[in-house]
């Protein structure tokens, strides 16, 4: 008897239908995180196999995800097509194909180097042991691995040196930013200065800020070696404008009722601040952000190919003056990198900006 109950509850269309909607919802409060995780096909795809009008849901698969492919599918038998009519003084510009096979001899690379590594320092601590051992406890040496670094290591050098760029240019811009939003003063003394150094280009910071760090800074290698500090510093210097800008914008267009509730409740400055303004100018600060983190990657590649700082930049100009019959290949695996890794950081800010303002609203 309770099967039988338990089948007309399975076979019971309004429960079927409820079960539907509950996915439905659930399907929509994900909405917004895979669109800031760059998915947005996953919806429709989702809601297709609820079942949920399948005719809408299979031309937004087609929009979202069967144009773009079709798009990159074009454009990889277009660039096939013309590569090889386009000679130059390394040889003919690579394909598709050829490109792939450099990235995996970069791979393959990276995983000898790393086996030489491993196996540099267990040689070492095993000559230790001995010596050790044998009572000679002050002959005993650790010496770092100077092995040349791998196409890994130097994507994690550009990382690391652009969001530190990134962090002391947001910690630069978002209090500039709201002083001169509260204030007609402060922005009549700063926004001079913003659009003076606004338009500079790295190329022209980038002696100075040599200069100033090798007059300055007394530091060895390491994470915070001269040539990551001047690095960057350079993105530092270029990328704080946008999101000052943003910022200086948003707080400066919030609602004077806000404003007007701040005086009546007789909220100090901090609180006037955390409570009133960041919140209703979080959207376009956010904005700033992410316009500032794309233009200081753009910079730090600049900044590594001019300094011969390590990192991506440095890989595609020591490439280019290789010159083998490889290096054309490796300078695109080199560009199609840095275009993929400025798309993820760009997916990032806008994941961090969904949850700020998903928590704001709450």
């Amino acid at each position: 008897m309770t099967a039988i109950d338990h089948r007309s509850l399975a076979a019971d269309p309004k429960a079927a239908e409820d079960r539907r909607a509950r996915r439905l919802a659930r399907i929509g409060r994900l909405e917004g995180w895979f669109k800031a995780l760059g998915l947005p096909f996953m919806p429709p795809v989702l809601r297709l196999a609820v079942g949920d009008n399948p005719k809408a849901q299979l031309k937004d698969i087609w929009r979202l995800l069967g144009v773009p492919l079709a798009a990159i599918a074009g454009f990889l038998l277009l660039w096939s097509a013309l590569a090889p009519m386009v000679q130059t003084s390394l040889g003919a510009i690579p394909g598709p194909k050829a490109v792939w096979e450099q990235a995996l001899v970069l791979h393959a690379d990276a995983g000898a180097e790393t086996a030489k590594e491993v196996d540099f320092y267990a040689k070492q601590a095993e000559k230790n042991a001995a010596l050790i051992a044998e009572g000679k406890s002050d002959k005993v040496k650790s010496r770092a691995y100077t092995g040349k670094p791998t196409y890994y290591e130097q994507i994690w050098t550009s990382i690391r040196t652009v969001f530190f760029g990134f962090l002391i240019a947001t910690a630069v811009a978002v209090p500039l930013g709201i002083v001169s939003g509260l204030s007609p003063t402060a922005n009549a003394a700063i926004n001079p200065l913003v659009q003076v150094f606004k338009p500079v280009s790295p190329l022209a910071w980038l002696p100075i800020v040599t200069m100033v760090v090798s007059a300055v800074y007394v530091g060895g290698e390491g994470a915070m070696s001269k040539s990551f500090l001047i690095s960057a510093i350079t993105v530092t210097l270029c990328s704080l404008w946008p999101t000052l800008i943003n910022t200086a914008l948003g707080v400066a267009s919030i609602d004077k009722d806000l404003v007007n509730v701040g005086k009546v409740l007789k909220l100090s400055p901090w609180k006037k601040i955390t409570k009133l303004v960041l919140p209703s100018a979080l959207p376009l600060i956010f904005t700033g952000l992410r316009l500032s983190l794309g233009v200081g990657w753009m910079v730090l590649i600049a900044a590594e190919m001019l300094a011969q700082n390590p990192g991506l930049g440095k890989f595609v100009w020591d490439e280019f003056q290789n010159g083998s019959s490889q290096s054309l290949a490796r300078i695109m695996v080199a560009v199609l990198t840095i275009g993929l890794i400025g798309f993820l950081l760009d997916r990032v800010m806008y994941a961090l900006q969904s949850a700020f303002t998903y928590t704001n609203n709450r």
